[in-house]
């Protein structure tokens, strides 16, 4: 499969990767191994040590250094074989190493040209790093499902009303026409504003007593590759927007292989900060959600799918569909031109 390989790509949360030890992760079909150095930096080898091809994962960390398990070569933060008990070492020995960026509680993982990993190019993501631990929450879910359909499943919110009915749905938003805006800077824009409507049933405890009418806006964002963040809210009907408050949730998708993906969410608020159960109950619930409403339904869509290129499948597009055709459209160009370029 043919990935956007010069962005970087989120591999992690930073906790996910503990001070010794570290992390296997299959990213862009390709078995990356993270670890930590004796000052906690993080690095990133491709995870298969060149002597006999054992994952570099199932040996130690040992001076900084990843240490084989299977005869002892190792290998620093760079990829260079720093040590080799059975002879001399060679620059035949060294192993690939990827550029590693810690930001908004994240690792990120650049798989392109190294010369380019630029870590201002990570999408700002500031609001998770600012979140107090008491108003921040997050996730992780290794779904099946080409990353783009779970791109999908964001932008087309349509989906809450039918597939959440219970918690997220209640048919404002299908009631809703969204509107779409691709700006300069890459990220395509959508966003919802039913007014007057019911409230969603994850809404009715925690608005004021009584209210059955609300004002409400969704607002979501997406960034190349697989960065969207999403904005929700509502306030009382014919209420100032600015007397209620946001949500502010992030999902992240990052390719695993061609029918499976690593899917990290997180979200914070600017209300009730200090609200430790508050934010116990949306991390719940979340996971809950994606775990056993959308990530099962984004299966059985691989499923039926299959190894057939989307596009190939005639897709019958309708009207809710157009901000994730735009995104489709996007990185397919983006993809083309770095193919091109190389």
């Amino acid at each position: 499969m043919t990935y956007l390989r010069n962005c970087w790509y989120m591999a992690g949360w930073s906790d996910d990767l503990p001070a010794t030890g570290g992390l296997a992760r299959t990213l862009l079909d390709d078995p990356v191994y993270l670890y930590r150095d004796e000052a906690g930096v993080a690095h990133a080898l491709f995870d298969r040590c060149p002597h006999r091809f054992a994952p570099l994962s199932k040996g130690r960390v040992e001076d900084g250094a990843a240490v084989c398990a299977y005869h002892g070569l190792a290998f620093n933060g760079e990829g260079r074989c720093v040590r080799n008990p059975h002879g001399p070492v060679t620059r035949a020995l060294d192993v690939r190493a990827y550029p590693v960026a810690e930001a908004y509680r994240a690792l990120w993982v650049w798989p392109g040209d190294p010369a380019l990993a630029d870590p201002a190019l990570i999408r700002n993501l500031d609001f998770l790093s600012n979140a107090p631990d008491t108003a921040f929450n997050k996730g992780y879910i290794r779904g099946t499902g080409h990353y783009q359909l779970f791109v999908d499943n964001i932008l087309d919110l349509s989906h809450t009303d039918f597939l959440h009915p219970d918690t997220l749905g209640g048919g404002s938003i299908t009631r809703t026409s969204g509107e779409v805006e691709e700006r300069p800077d890459g990220i395509i824009a959508m966003s919802w504003r039913p007014t007057n409507e019911v409230p969603i049933p994850l809404a009715l405890g925690r608005l004021p007593a009584g209210v059955d009418r609300v004002d409400s806006w969704t607002e979501v964002e997406w960034s190349a590759p697989g960065v969207i963040k999403l904005v929700a809210g509502a306030v009382p009907a014919g209420t100032p927007r600015e007397l209620g408050g946001n949500s502010i949730n992030v999902h992240i998708f990052t390719p695993e292989t061609a029918t499976t993906s690593h899917y990290f969410f997180a979200s914070t608020r600017d209300f009730r900060l200090d609200d430790a159960e508050l934010n116990e109950e949306t991390r719940r619930t979340r996971q809950h959600i994606f775990e056993t409403e959308d990530e099962p339904m984004i299966a059985a869509q691989q499923e039926r799918i299959g190894d057939a290129d989307f596009w190939s499948l005639r897709p019958a597009l309708l009207k809710i569909d157009k901000g994730a055709v735009l995104v489709r459209r996007r990185m397919d160009a983006l993809i083309a031109a770095e193919a091109k370029a190389a």
